[in-house]
């Protein structure tokens, strides 16, 4: 059959993902055509939602579902469109989502007991609205056969390439990815994640904690010495430490590093050694190791990935 790609526009729905999704895939249908000399066998089509879910005559191979600009997914309508899911899932279509599009599918119960990825500042209210869902925002794309999950706003460009790597080929895939200026793999959102910290937990003696590390992150820390600020015990301290924000001290500690870390690295003039010295970290090794196990890359190739360039003026 006829692979039919059907991407929903439901009101609200980032136009430029809609559009920019189908637009790449035209462009591998044209691209493929043009080296293999055939019309390749795949059709992609927007579906325009307004007060209802399209009527579709035949299954779709893929649906996807766009991101938002808003922050959760559109209310109106939302209980015919999870019923309108499940039918489409019940009919064999493979469900996608990109951003906040996970979110309706996690309203569908499409997503109960599977691994699923969002938007990573998403994830704590993901989380906490779909307690079934095993989301792990750090990975940028989660395939897990008749459903497929995408994080942020721009993922889509990385599901569309999975499209026509999927559909067109691997060297299609690669010609297309080439001629958009695309990265075709390698990505993870954790690469892009900010550590954000929870301060409203309502614990005056961890806030407190809290505080004092964001001013003191680059100094000589232990537990006992955050004990000591917050005036508990060392095992007060580290239960109620870690039911306030999600983390031990230490594994707190070392996110607050690695984000100042990151800042560094984005200027040119500050070496690798420099920067661990300023964030805490005695050994430079230990530095790298940490920074590698949390962000997924080393500190330099951080740097070449995302610190701008240095443009030298010519004057002539």
């Amino acid at each position: 059959m006829l692979p039919h790609i059907g991407i929903l526009q439901y009101p609200g729905a980032q136009a430029a993902a809609v559009l920019g999704m189908r637009d790449l895939l035209q462009t591998a249908i044209r691209l493929h055509r043009q080296r293999d000399g055939e019309t390749p066998r795949l059709h992609v089509r927007v579906l325009v939602m307004e007060s209802r879910p399209p009527r579709l005559a035949k299954p779709l191979t893929v649906l996807v579902l766009p991101p938002s600009l808003s922050e959760i997914a559109p209310t109106d309508g939302a209980g015919q469109l999870a019923g309108w899911l499940r039918a489409q899932h019940r009919r064999g279509t493979i469900l996608c989502s990109i951003c906040v599009g996970a979110f309706l599918l996690a309203e569908a119960r499409l997503l109960d007991g599977r691994p699923a990825t969002t938007h990573w500042a998403l994830e704590s209210e993901f989380a906490a609205r779909f307690p079934r869902v095993r989301v792990d925002a750090d990975r940028l794309i989660i395939d897990d056969g008749d459903v497929i999950t995408a994080g942020g706003l721009m993922a889509w460009l990385d599901l569309g390439l999975l499209f026509v790597h999927r559909f067109l080929g691997p060297s299609t895939m690669l010609a297309t990815a080439r001629h958009l200026l695309v990265d075709p793999g390698g990505r993870e959102q954790r690469f892009y994640r900010a550590f954000a910290p929870i301060f409203t937990h309502g614990d005056r003696a961890i806030l407190q904690v809290q505080r004092w590390l964001g001013a003191k992150s680059d100094g000589k820390l232990d537990v006992p010495r955050m004990a000591v600020v917050a005036r508990l015990g060392e095992r007060t301290f580290l239960r109620r430490f870690q039911r306030a924000t999600g983390m031990r001290p230490t594994e707190y500690l070392q996110h607050l590093r690695v984000g100042k870390a990151r800042e560094l690295l984005e200027r040119p003039d500050i070496s690798v050694e420099e920067i661990a010295a300023r964030v805490g970290y005695e050994d430079p090794s230990a530095f790298r190791k940490t920074f590698q196990r949390l962000m997924g890359l080393t500190p330099s190739e951080y740097r070449r990935r995302f610190a701008p360039p240095v443009f030298t003026a010519s004057l002539g």
